[in-house]
């Protein structure tokens, strides 16, 4: 009798690692719970965490975040390449996570330490990287909005923690504390989650001795598909087609029965781990509410639209949501534009990326398994 094997490696367990634990009733950071580090740390701590493998110190917090501002301008190059995409945006042949995997990819070709997977070399890259993010995606957005750049000289405010200048490089607006509160907390609950695809992803190309770089590109072409990081994305686009539906006079029920009828995927829902829910989601639902309230109008709708699909899917279908499904409420309440969710996501996600391709450096063994054949026969060619 055939052993049944797991679809989508289902129930595998691929490897170890020290960076992360995700189970059914907690999410652990290097021994610390994702609800204790989003009540009490900030993002550059969090980040520093994952990256060095401790709880940093006052002062090593502030050398990290000297060296992030340090490291947040672009170069020429980079930001040649970002305007070059401009027209490729606005056809619509790219969406901006194309453009962060092409320039982190360009960025790869003129970091001095490009070549050397030295665990020093690799620190130095991983702190770029997670200064540059944020830049790329602000620079972008300016395009995309045809604004002048903001400070292209500087990477943005030097007076301004990571999570509002990634706001400020957007917008040219420095954000309220409660939008940068929100915006951290996002960062933080994003940051890192054991062998998610794109994680695995960055391992497997690290596992072959390929560079830093080099393994975050794929990562963020892994990420960017609807079943992974776009499912933010996805989420809020059904949401406003559900709030299109009611504003025409029907109801959420009606919307949501009509596509358990026809088969529709929700976005948003289920996940392969948390059978019971994601415990991230009501640690933003609740900071993202909050910004709504405050708000009104159609954020404090959205928010209760959001609210009827979520009761449905929880007794209907018994199905949770997963912590993209407040993600794209909140960032939509925040006045993000929707395809600058998931490079978001990337902003936060390169951390924990940073520290798995350091892991897997460090004790490597090629991740090569192997495959069922489900093919024909041996058959002679020549017959």
């Amino acid at each position: 009798m055939t052993a049944t094997k797991p679809t989508g490696l289902e129930g595998v367990v691929a490897g170890d690692t020290a960076i992360c634990s995700v189970e059914q009733g907690a999410l652990i950071y290097r021994g610390y719970e994702i609800q204790d580090l989003a009540a009490n740390a900030t993002f550059e701590e969090v980040a520093y965490l994952l990256i060095c493998g401790e709880k940093p110190t006052p002062e090593q917090t502030r050398f990290f975040k000297d060296e992030l501002v340090a490291n947040r301008a672009l170069s020429p190059q980079a930001i040649e390449v970002l305007k070059l995409c401009g027209p490729l945006l606005e056809q619509g042949s790219a969406v901006p996570m194309d453009v962060v995997r092409t320039v982190l990819s360009v960025l790869g070709n003129g970091d001095p330490d490009a070549q050397d997977n030295s665990h020093e070399a690799e620190l130095r890259k991983a702190k770029r990287i997670v200064a540059k993010i944020p830049t790329i995606i602000g620079h972008m957005q300016n395009i995309i909005d045809g604004r002048d750049i903001i400070a292209p000289d500087t990477g943005g405010d030097a007076n301004l923690s990571h999570a509002a200048n990634l706001l400020y490089m957007m917008t040219g607006q420095r954000p309220t504390p409660e939008a940068e509160k929100v915006m951290d907390v996002s960062l933080i609950l994003y940051a890192e989650h054991d062998y998610n695809a794109s994680t695995f992803t960055s391992r497997v190309i690290a596992g072959t001795l390929s560079d830093m770089h080099g393994a975050m590109t794929g990562a963020v072409a892994a990420l960017k598909g609807p079943l992974h990081g776009g499912a933010n994305e996805a989420a809020m686009v059904m949401l406003k087609e559900i709030m299109e539906h009611v504003e025409a006079g029907g109801t959420v029920e009606d919307w949501m029965h009509k596509a358990f009828e026809s088969k529709r995927k929700l976005m948003g829902f289920g996940h392969r781990v948390y059978k019971n829910g994601d415990h991230r989601a009501p640690i933003l639902h609740a900071l993202g509410r909050k910004v709504a309230e405050q708000k009104g109008g159609e954020y404090l709708k959205l928010f209760e639209i959001g609210e009827k699909v979520q009761h449905i899917m929880e007794t209907e279908k018994h199905i949770y949501p997963n912590v993209d499904f407040p993600c794209g409420m909140t960032y939509y309440t925040m006045g993000i534009p929707v395809p600058q969710y998931t490079p978001i996501f990337v902003a936060s996600r390169v951390t924990g990326w940073a520290a798995h391709i350091m892991e897997q450096h460090a004790n490597n063994r090629l991740i090569r398994p192997i495959a069922s054949y489900t093919g024909p026969a041996v058959r002679p060619w020549n017959s």
